[in-house]
Protein backbone atom coordinates (compact mmCIF):
# COMPACT_ATOMS: atom_id res chain seq x y z
CA UNK A 1 0.00 0.00 0.00
CA UNK A 2 1.36 3.70 -0.64
CA UNK A 3 1.17 6.02 1.65
CA UNK A 4 1.00 9.27 -0.35
CA UNK A 5 -2.32 11.31 -0.73
CA UNK A 6 -5.78 10.11 -1.53
CA UNK A 7 -8.62 11.23 -3.20
CA UNK A 8 -11.76 10.93 -1.06
CA UNK A 9 -15.10 11.45 -3.66
CA UNK A 10 -18.41 10.02 -4.14
CA UNK A 11 -18.43 8.11 -7.85
CA UNK A 12 -21.20 10.69 -8.99
CA UNK A 13 -19.84 13.99 -7.16
CA UNK A 14 -16.70 14.98 -9.74
CA UNK A 15 -18.39 15.40 -13.17
CA UNK A 16 -21.38 12.76 -12.58
CA UNK A 17 -19.57 9.27 -13.31
CA UNK A 18 -16.61 7.16 -12.74
CA UNK A 19 -15.50 7.57 -16.31
CA UNK A 20 -15.53 11.72 -15.17
CA UNK A 21 -13.55 10.43 -12.00
CA UNK A 22 -10.88 8.38 -14.36
CA UNK A 23 -10.25 11.23 -16.85
CA UNK A 24 -9.43 13.77 -14.04
CA UNK A 25 -6.93 11.57 -12.68
CA UNK A 26 -5.55 10.79 -16.29
CA UNK A 27 -6.00 14.86 -16.66
CA UNK A 28 -5.66 17.94 -14.70
CA UNK A 29 -4.95 15.71 -11.32
CA UNK A 30 -2.90 13.24 -12.87
CA UNK A 31 0.34 12.34 -10.53
CA UNK A 32 -1.14 13.90 -7.43
CA UNK A 33 -2.96 11.04 -5.99
CA UNK A 34 -1.31 7.58 -5.36
CA UNK A 35 -5.14 6.27 -3.72
CA UNK A 36 -8.54 7.05 -4.45
CA UNK A 37 -11.34 6.34 -1.71
CA UNK A 38 -14.88 5.95 -3.90
CA UNK A 39 -17.42 5.96 -1.49
CA UNK A 40 -20.39 3.15 -1.98
CA UNK A 41 -20.77 3.16 -5.81
CA UNK A 42 -23.17 -0.05 -5.19
CA UNK A 43 -26.76 -0.54 -5.45
CA UNK A 44 -28.27 1.67 -2.16
CA UNK A 45 -31.43 2.26 -0.64
CA UNK A 46 -30.43 5.14 1.03
CA UNK A 47 -27.76 7.04 2.98
CA UNK A 48 -26.41 8.10 -0.20
CA UNK A 49 -24.70 4.70 -0.83
CA UNK A 50 -24.75 3.28 2.83
CA UNK A 51 -27.33 0.97 2.69
CA UNK A 52 -26.29 -1.58 0.29
CA UNK A 53 -28.71 -3.89 -1.87
CA UNK A 54 -25.28 -6.33 -2.87
CA UNK A 55 -21.79 -5.66 -3.27
CA UNK A 56 -21.49 -7.24 -6.66
CA UNK A 57 -22.69 -4.64 -8.69
CA UNK A 58 -22.16 -0.80 -9.24
CA UNK A 59 -25.08 1.06 -9.79
CA UNK A 60 -25.29 1.37 -13.80
CA UNK A 61 -25.94 5.17 -13.01
CA UNK A 62 -22.29 5.60 -12.19
CA UNK A 63 -20.73 2.95 -14.50
CA UNK A 64 -19.32 -0.27 -13.78
CA UNK A 65 -16.98 -2.38 -12.31
CA UNK A 66 -15.02 -1.84 -15.28
CA UNK A 67 -14.70 1.62 -14.19
CA UNK A 68 -13.47 0.36 -11.29
CA UNK A 69 -10.72 -1.65 -11.78
CA UNK A 70 -9.29 1.02 -13.99
CA UNK A 71 -8.67 3.16 -11.56
CA UNK A 72 -6.99 0.14 -9.54
CA UNK A 73 -4.69 0.00 -12.40
CA UNK A 74 -2.67 3.40 -11.17
CA UNK A 75 -4.27 3.74 -7.71
CA UNK A 76 -4.60 2.24 -4.48
CA UNK A 77 -8.89 1.78 -4.40
CA UNK A 78 -10.39 2.14 -1.50
CA UNK A 79 -13.99 0.91 -0.70
CA UNK A 80 -16.34 0.36 2.03
CA UNK A 81 -18.15 -2.30 3.38
CA UNK A 82 -20.34 -1.46 6.10
CA UNK A 83 -19.91 -4.73 7.79
CA UNK A 84 -22.90 -3.32 10.72
CA UNK A 85 -25.62 -3.49 8.51
CA UNK A 86 -27.15 -4.03 4.79
CA UNK A 87 -30.26 -2.45 2.99
CA UNK A 88 -33.44 -3.34 4.06
CA UNK A 89 -34.04 -3.72 0.79
CA UNK A 90 -31.50 -6.82 0.40
CA UNK A 91 -32.59 -9.68 -1.05
CA UNK A 92 -31.56 -11.61 2.28
CA UNK A 93 -33.33 -9.26 3.93
CA UNK A 94 -36.69 -9.15 1.70
CA UNK A 95 -36.70 -12.88 2.37
CA UNK A 96 -36.26 -12.92 6.00
CA UNK A 97 -39.44 -10.31 5.98
CA UNK A 98 -41.74 -12.75 3.77
CA UNK A 99 -40.68 -15.82 5.63
CA UNK A 100 -39.11 -15.11 8.92
CA UNK A 101 -37.11 -17.62 10.43
CA UNK A 102 -37.97 -20.03 8.01
CA UNK A 103 -35.72 -17.85 5.71
CA UNK A 104 -32.14 -19.26 4.93
CA UNK A 105 -30.72 -15.85 5.46
CA UNK A 106 -32.60 -15.62 9.32
CA UNK A 107 -29.27 -15.98 10.93
CA UNK A 108 -28.09 -12.97 8.97
CA UNK A 109 -30.14 -10.59 11.62
CA UNK A 110 -29.97 -9.86 14.99
CA UNK A 111 -33.41 -10.60 16.48
CA UNK A 112 -33.59 -9.38 19.90
CA UNK A 113 -33.51 -12.96 21.63
CA UNK A 114 -29.94 -13.34 20.70
CA UNK A 115 -29.34 -10.31 23.26
CA UNK A 116 -31.79 -10.89 25.05
CA UNK A 117 -33.37 -14.48 25.94
CA UNK A 118 -37.08 -13.63 26.43
CA UNK A 119 -36.61 -10.99 23.82
CA UNK A 120 -37.67 -7.68 26.30
CA UNK A 121 -35.05 -5.34 26.89
CA UNK A 122 -34.76 -3.96 30.45
CA UNK A 123 -35.04 -0.11 30.21
CA UNK A 124 -31.66 -0.17 32.63
CA UNK A 125 -30.27 -1.77 29.26
CA UNK A 126 -31.22 0.74 26.96
CA UNK A 127 -29.90 4.02 27.99
CA UNK A 128 -26.56 3.26 28.68
CA UNK A 129 -26.82 2.17 24.09
CA UNK A 130 -24.95 5.07 22.70
CA UNK A 131 -28.10 5.49 20.33
CA UNK A 132 -28.10 6.64 16.67
CA UNK A 133 -31.96 7.10 16.49
CA UNK A 134 -34.40 8.02 18.98
CA UNK A 135 -36.16 5.84 21.39
CA UNK A 136 -34.49 2.38 21.08
CA UNK A 137 -32.23 0.75 18.40
CA UNK A 138 -34.75 -1.54 17.19
CA UNK A 139 -37.35 -2.15 14.41
CA UNK A 140 -40.65 -3.94 14.19
CA UNK A 141 -41.25 -6.36 11.41
CA UNK A 142 -44.38 -8.03 10.64
CA UNK A 143 -43.87 -11.44 8.74
CA UNK A 144 -45.82 -11.80 5.49
CA UNK A 145 -46.42 -15.42 5.44
CA UNK A 146 -47.13 -15.76 9.71
CA UNK A 147 -48.21 -12.38 10.43
CA UNK A 148 -45.94 -12.62 13.43
CA UNK A 149 -43.72 -9.86 14.95
CA UNK A 150 -39.99 -9.87 14.84
CA UNK A 151 -37.57 -6.96 16.24
CA UNK A 152 -34.44 -6.71 14.45
CA UNK A 153 -31.44 -4.44 15.64
CA UNK A 154 -31.42 -1.06 13.36
CA UNK A 155 -28.81 0.95 15.08
CA UNK A 156 -29.27 4.06 12.34
CA UNK A 157 -32.67 5.34 11.11
CA UNK A 158 -35.29 7.02 12.10
CA UNK A 159 -37.76 6.22 15.24
CA UNK A 160 -40.30 4.47 12.73
CA UNK A 161 -37.89 3.51 9.90
CA UNK A 162 -34.64 2.01 9.12
CA UNK A 163 -32.70 1.55 5.61
CA UNK A 164 -29.99 -0.19 7.23
CA UNK A 165 -30.53 -3.86 9.34
CA UNK A 166 -27.83 -5.04 11.65
CA UNK A 167 -25.60 -7.99 10.51
CA UNK A 168 -25.02 -10.36 13.33
CA UNK A 169 -21.48 -10.79 12.98
CA UNK A 170 -21.00 -13.56 15.28
CA UNK A 171 -23.24 -16.00 13.33
CA UNK A 172 -21.35 -17.92 10.63
CA UNK A 173 -23.59 -16.84 7.81
CA UNK A 174 -22.61 -13.11 8.52
CA UNK A 175 -19.15 -14.29 8.39
CA UNK A 176 -19.38 -16.43 5.25
CA UNK A 177 -21.02 -13.62 3.38
CA UNK A 178 -18.35 -11.02 4.36
CA UNK A 179 -15.75 -13.34 3.60
CA UNK A 180 -17.24 -13.61 0.13
CA UNK A 181 -17.38 -9.79 -0.07
CA UNK A 182 -13.84 -9.58 0.59
CA UNK A 183 -12.64 -11.95 -1.89
CA UNK A 184 -15.06 -10.48 -4.71
CA UNK A 185 -13.38 -7.10 -3.87
CA UNK A 186 -9.78 -8.58 -4.13
CA UNK A 187 -10.50 -10.03 -7.94
CA UNK A 188 -11.67 -6.59 -8.56
CA UNK A 189 -8.47 -4.80 -7.89
CA UNK A 190 -9.13 -3.28 -4.47
CA UNK A 191 -6.40 -2.66 -2.04
CA UNK A 192 -8.02 -1.37 0.94
CA UNK A 193 -11.86 -1.72 2.32
CA UNK A 194 -13.26 0.69 4.89
CA UNK A 195 -15.22 -1.06 7.53
CA UNK A 196 -17.53 1.62 8.27
CA UNK A 197 -19.58 1.58 11.33
CA UNK A 198 -17.40 -1.55 12.99
CA UNK A 199 -17.58 0.18 16.15
CA UNK A 200 -20.94 -0.62 16.57
CA UNK A 201 -20.75 -4.84 15.33
CA UNK A 202 -21.15 -5.98 18.79
CA UNK A 203 -24.57 -5.96 20.67
CA UNK A 204 -24.26 -7.27 24.38
CA UNK A 205 -26.86 -6.80 27.29
CA UNK A 206 -25.48 -4.52 29.66
CA UNK A 207 -23.04 -2.51 27.67
CA UNK A 208 -23.25 0.46 25.61
CA UNK A 209 -22.81 -1.55 22.45
CA UNK A 210 -20.25 0.53 20.85
CA UNK A 211 -16.95 -0.87 20.98
CA UNK A 212 -17.27 -3.92 23.50
CA UNK A 213 -14.34 -5.62 24.81
CA UNK A 214 -12.88 -8.05 23.93
CA UNK A 215 -15.07 -8.96 21.61
CA UNK A 216 -14.45 -5.95 19.26
CA UNK A 217 -11.07 -6.83 19.00
CA UNK A 218 -11.62 -10.79 17.84
CA UNK A 219 -14.04 -9.70 15.13
CA UNK A 220 -11.37 -7.00 14.14
CA UNK A 221 -8.71 -9.85 14.59
CA UNK A 222 -10.40 -11.99 12.57
CA UNK A 223 -11.98 -9.57 9.75
CA UNK A 224 -8.21 -8.69 9.34
CA UNK A 225 -6.48 -11.88 8.78
CA UNK A 226 -9.56 -12.76 6.24
CA UNK A 227 -8.76 -9.50 4.32
CA UNK A 228 -5.23 -10.21 4.30
CA UNK A 229 -5.56 -13.61 2.77
CA UNK A 230 -6.77 -12.09 0.15
CA UNK A 231 -4.12 -9.37 0.00
CA UNK A 232 -5.68 -6.57 1.26
CA UNK A 233 -5.77 -4.09 4.20
CA UNK A 234 -8.37 -3.45 6.37
CA UNK A 235 -8.94 0.99 7.91
CA UNK A 236 -11.47 0.49 10.68
CA UNK A 237 -13.87 3.88 10.73
CA UNK A 238 -14.41 4.30 14.58
CA UNK A 239 -15.54 7.49 15.78
CA UNK A 240 -14.33 7.56 19.76
CA UNK A 241 -12.23 8.94 22.21
CA UNK A 242 -8.35 9.60 21.57
CA UNK A 243 -7.65 6.25 23.97
CA UNK A 244 -9.60 3.94 21.61
CA UNK A 245 -7.14 5.38 18.67
CA UNK A 246 -4.44 4.90 20.37
CA UNK A 247 -5.57 1.49 21.40
CA UNK A 248 -6.37 0.31 18.08
CA UNK A 249 -2.92 1.70 17.34
CA UNK A 250 -1.31 -0.50 19.59
CA UNK A 251 -2.99 -3.36 18.18
CA UNK A 252 -1.51 -2.48 14.56
CA UNK A 253 -4.58 -1.58 13.30
CA UNK A 254 -4.80 1.70 11.34
CA UNK A 255 -6.81 4.39 12.29
CA UNK A 256 -8.72 7.40 11.33
CA UNK A 257 -6.91 10.91 12.81
CA UNK A 258 -10.93 12.15 13.66
CA UNK A 259 -9.60 14.64 16.53
CA UNK A 260 -6.90 16.63 13.43
CA UNK A 261 -10.01 18.84 12.00
CA UNK A 262 -11.51 20.41 15.01
CA UNK A 263 -8.00 20.98 17.09
CA UNK A 264 -7.09 22.65 13.71
CA UNK A 265 -10.21 24.82 13.37
CA UNK A 266 -9.08 25.50 17.20
CA UNK A 267 -6.05 26.80 16.82
CA UNK A 268 -7.40 29.11 14.74
CA UNK A 269 -9.92 30.49 16.78
CA UNK A 270 -7.70 30.39 19.76
CA UNK A 271 -4.44 31.55 18.33
CA UNK A 272 -2.86 28.90 20.00
CA UNK A 273 -0.86 25.70 18.51
CA UNK A 274 0.31 24.05 22.25
CA UNK A 275 -2.40 21.48 21.76
CA UNK A 276 -2.31 20.60 18.31
CA UNK A 277 1.07 20.07 18.50
CA UNK A 278 0.85 17.74 21.33
CA UNK A 279 -1.72 15.67 19.14
CA UNK A 280 0.57 15.57 16.02
CA UNK A 281 3.30 14.82 18.37
CA UNK A 282 1.73 11.74 19.87
CA UNK A 283 -0.06 10.85 16.60
CA UNK A 284 0.68 6.90 15.44
CA UNK A 285 1.87 6.91 12.00
CA UNK A 286 -0.42 4.11 10.71
CA UNK A 287 -3.08 6.45 10.59
CA UNK A 288 -5.34 8.60 7.66
CA UNK A 289 -5.85 12.38 8.42
CA UNK A 290 -8.55 14.11 6.97
CA UNK A 291 -9.71 17.49 7.54
CA UNK A 292 -13.40 17.53 5.63
CA UNK A 293 -14.91 14.27 4.27
CA UNK A 294 -18.90 13.45 3.65
CA UNK A 295 -19.97 13.50 7.48
CA UNK A 296 -19.54 16.23 9.08
CA UNK A 297 -16.29 17.63 11.49
CA UNK A 298 -16.27 15.04 14.51
CA UNK A 299 -16.65 16.67 17.81
CA UNK A 300 -17.98 13.67 20.39
CA UNK A 301 -16.95 11.18 21.50
CA UNK A 302 -13.95 12.23 19.35
CA UNK A 303 -12.56 14.69 21.49
CA UNK A 304 -13.49 13.97 24.37
CA UNK A 305 -10.65 14.81 27.14
CA UNK A 306 -9.08 17.34 24.52
CA UNK A 307 -11.83 20.06 24.12
CA UNK A 308 -14.01 20.52 27.15
CA UNK A 309 -17.47 20.29 26.55
CA UNK A 310 -17.54 24.79 27.00
CA UNK A 311 -15.23 24.42 24.04
CA UNK A 312 -17.05 22.59 22.18
CA UNK A 313 -19.90 24.49 22.15
CA UNK A 314 -17.59 27.14 20.94
CA UNK A 315 -16.83 25.33 18.28
CA UNK A 316 -20.46 24.47 17.20
CA UNK A 317 -21.18 28.53 17.70
CA UNK A 318 -18.39 29.28 15.04
CA UNK A 319 -19.25 26.91 12.17
CA UNK A 320 -23.14 27.80 12.80
CA UNK A 321 -22.22 31.60 12.58
CA UNK A 322 -20.99 30.55 9.10
CA UNK A 323 -23.16 29.25 7.64
CA UNK A 324 -23.29 25.34 8.68
CA UNK A 325 -25.40 23.29 11.23
CA UNK A 326 -24.88 20.51 13.86
CA UNK A 327 -25.76 16.94 13.79
CA UNK A 328 -26.39 16.33 17.27
CA UNK A 329 -26.18 13.23 20.02
CA UNK A 330 -29.41 11.44 20.57
CA UNK A 331 -28.51 9.57 23.75
CA UNK A 332 -28.55 11.80 26.95
CA UNK A 333 -26.09 9.77 28.31
CA UNK A 334 -23.46 10.84 25.58
CA UNK A 335 -23.85 14.40 25.94
CA UNK A 336 -22.10 15.59 29.46
CA UNK A 337 -22.29 19.31 30.23
CA UNK A 338 -25.28 19.67 27.93
CA UNK A 339 -23.34 19.96 24.95
CA UNK A 340 -24.65 17.41 22.39
CA UNK A 341 -22.61 18.08 19.26
CA UNK A 342 -21.73 15.08 17.49
CA UNK A 343 -20.43 16.44 14.61
CA UNK A 344 -20.61 19.68 12.51
CA UNK A 345 -21.63 20.07 8.77
CA UNK A 346 -20.12 22.84 6.88
CA UNK A 347 -17.54 23.02 4.08
CA UNK A 348 -14.05 23.45 5.97
CA UNK A 349 -13.52 26.29 3.69
CA UNK A 350 -16.73 28.27 5.30
CA UNK A 351 -15.57 26.72 8.63
CA UNK A 352 -12.79 28.67 8.38
CA UNK A 353 -14.48 31.78 7.52
CA UNK A 354 -13.96 31.38 4.17
CA UNK A 355 -10.30 32.97 4.22
CA UNK A 356 -7.95 31.97 1.38
CA UNK A 357 -4.52 32.07 3.73
CA UNK A 358 -5.90 30.15 6.58
CA UNK A 359 -7.79 27.85 4.58
CA UNK A 360 -4.17 27.01 2.70
CA UNK A 361 -2.57 26.92 5.92
CA UNK A 362 -5.42 24.07 7.21
CA UNK A 363 -4.68 21.97 4.47
CA UNK A 364 -0.62 22.52 4.53
CA UNK A 365 -1.12 21.44 7.98
CA UNK A 366 -2.98 18.07 7.02
CA UNK A 367 -0.53 17.43 4.14
CA UNK A 368 2.41 17.46 6.69
CA UNK A 369 1.10 15.68 9.86
CA UNK A 370 1.61 12.07 9.88
CA UNK A 371 -0.01 9.47 8.41
CA UNK A 372 -2.28 9.30 4.86
CA UNK A 373 -3.90 12.01 4.14
CA UNK A 374 -6.98 11.99 2.12
CA UNK A 375 -8.45 14.76 0.62
CA UNK A 376 -12.19 15.49 0.08
CA UNK A 377 -13.32 16.33 -3.81
CA UNK A 378 -15.35 19.58 -2.19
CA UNK A 379 -12.26 20.51 -0.38
CA UNK A 380 -9.80 20.27 -2.87
CA UNK A 381 -12.31 22.30 -4.63
CA UNK A 382 -12.60 24.70 -2.11
CA UNK A 383 -16.38 24.40 -2.30
CA UNK A 384 -18.78 26.97 -0.38
CA UNK A 385 -21.43 25.77 1.54
CA UNK A 386 -24.42 24.18 -0.67
CA UNK A 387 -27.62 25.00 1.45
CA UNK A 388 -29.98 24.47 -1.26
CA UNK A 389 -28.17 20.81 -1.06
CA UNK A 390 -29.68 20.86 2.63
CA UNK A 391 -33.17 22.50 1.64
CA UNK A 392 -33.76 19.50 -1.22
CA UNK A 393 -32.53 16.41 1.06
CA UNK A 394 -33.50 17.45 4.69
CA UNK A 395 -30.07 16.27 5.75
CA UNK A 396 -27.36 18.83 7.27
CA UNK A 397 -24.67 16.82 6.03
CA UNK A 398 -25.41 17.56 2.32
CA UNK A 399 -23.99 21.03 2.96
CA UNK A 400 -20.60 19.54 2.21
CA UNK A 401 -21.29 17.24 -0.24
CA UNK A 402 -21.76 19.42 -3.41
CA UNK A 403 -21.79 17.30 -7.02
CA UNK A 404 -19.44 19.34 -8.93
CA UNK A 405 -20.18 19.40 -13.32
CA UNK A 406 -17.59 19.24 -15.43
CA UNK A 407 -17.87 22.98 -16.27
CA UNK A 408 -17.40 23.40 -12.31
CA UNK A 409 -14.66 21.70 -11.69
CA UNK A 410 -12.92 23.25 -14.51
CA UNK A 411 -13.51 26.90 -12.98
CA UNK A 412 -12.52 26.06 -9.43
CA UNK A 413 -9.26 24.20 -11.17
CA UNK A 414 -8.29 27.62 -12.64
CA UNK A 415 -8.33 29.64 -9.52
CA UNK A 416 -5.45 30.16 -7.48
CA UNK A 417 -6.62 29.00 -4.25
CA UNK A 418 -7.24 25.68 -6.13
CA UNK A 419 -3.70 25.55 -7.98
CA UNK A 420 -1.97 26.33 -4.59
CA UNK A 421 -3.81 23.68 -3.19
CA UNK A 422 -2.62 21.17 -5.83
CA UNK A 423 0.57 22.36 -5.65
CA UNK A 424 0.78 21.65 -1.78
CA UNK A 425 -0.77 17.93 -2.84
CA UNK A 426 1.80 17.68 -5.30
CA UNK A 427 4.89 18.48 -2.93
CA UNK A 428 3.43 15.97 -0.38
CA UNK A 429 3.34 13.04 -3.75
CA UNK A 430 6.62 13.46 -4.67
CA UNK A 431 9.23 15.03 -1.96
CA UNK A 432 11.48 12.29 -0.72
CA UNK A 433 11.63 13.74 3.05
CA UNK A 434 7.74 12.49 3.70
CA UNK A 435 9.35 9.39 3.68
CA UNK A 436 11.65 10.19 6.76
CA UNK A 437 10.65 11.43 10.12
CA UNK A 438 8.64 14.06 11.42
CA UNK A 439 9.57 16.52 14.17
CA UNK A 440 6.67 19.25 15.36
CA UNK A 441 7.36 21.99 17.39
CA UNK A 442 5.29 24.81 18.43
CA UNK A 443 5.63 28.99 19.67
CA UNK A 444 3.02 30.84 20.59
CA UNK A 445 0.74 31.10 17.22
CA UNK A 446 3.29 29.48 15.30
CA UNK A 447 3.70 25.85 14.25
CA UNK A 448 6.69 24.16 13.04
CA UNK A 449 6.39 20.65 11.00
CA UNK A 450 9.74 19.36 9.72
CA UNK A 451 10.16 16.56 7.89
CA UNK A 452 13.47 14.71 7.35
CA UNK A 453 15.24 12.14 5.32
CA UNK A 454 18.57 11.52 4.79
CA UNK A 455 20.12 14.89 3.53
CA UNK A 456 16.24 15.93 2.28
CA UNK A 457 14.58 18.19 4.49
CA UNK A 458 11.23 19.86 4.04
CA UNK A 459 9.60 22.24 6.79
CA UNK A 460 6.28 23.95 7.06
CA UNK A 461 6.01 27.21 9.56
CA UNK A 462 3.02 28.56 9.45
CA UNK A 463 1.20 31.16 11.65
CA UNK A 464 -2.83 30.55 13.13
CA UNK A 465 -3.16 34.14 14.23
CA UNK A 466 -1.80 35.67 10.79
CA UNK A 467 -2.64 32.60 8.87
CA UNK A 468 0.78 32.98 6.93
CA UNK A 469 2.87 30.15 5.99
CA UNK A 470 5.88 29.55 4.40
CA UNK A 471 7.64 26.18 3.10
CA UNK A 472 11.35 25.38 2.75
CA UNK A 473 13.19 22.59 1.31
CA UNK A 474 16.77 21.93 2.08
CA UNK A 475 19.56 19.66 0.50
CA UNK A 476 22.74 18.38 2.31
CA UNK A 477 21.95 21.14 4.64
CA UNK A 478 20.97 23.46 1.55
CA UNK A 479 17.76 25.56 1.55
CA UNK A 480 16.97 24.66 -2.37
CA UNK A 481 13.54 26.80 -2.06
CA UNK A 482 11.31 28.50 0.31
CA UNK A 483 7.94 29.59 -1.05
CA UNK A 484 4.40 30.82 0.61
CA UNK A 485 2.00 28.12 0.92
Amino acid sequence: MRHGPQLLTYPDSMGGDLASIELLLRGPLKGLFTGIHVLPPFPSSGDRGFAPTTYFEVNPRFGSWANVERLAEQHDVVLDLMVNHISRRSPEFEDFVRRGRRSPHADLFITLDKVWPDGDPPIGDIAPIFLRKPDAPFSDVIVKETGERERVWTTFGTRDWSEQIDLDVTSPATRGLITAWLRFFASKGIRIVRLDAVGYVIKKSGTSCFMVEPEIYEFLDWVGSVAESFGLVVLPEIHDAPPTRMKLAAHNYWTYDFELPALVLDAFETGAVSRLCRHLTGSPSRQFTTLDCHDGIPVRPDLEGLLEPVEMSRLADVVQGRGGNVNKIISDTHASGGVAVHQLNATYYDALGADDDRYLLARAIQLFAPGIPQIYYVGLLAGRNDHEAVRLSGDGRAINRHNFSWGEIEARLATPLVRRILDLVKLRNEHPAFGGELEVTSRGSTITMMWARGDDQCQLVGDVASGSATIEEFSAGKMTRSVAA
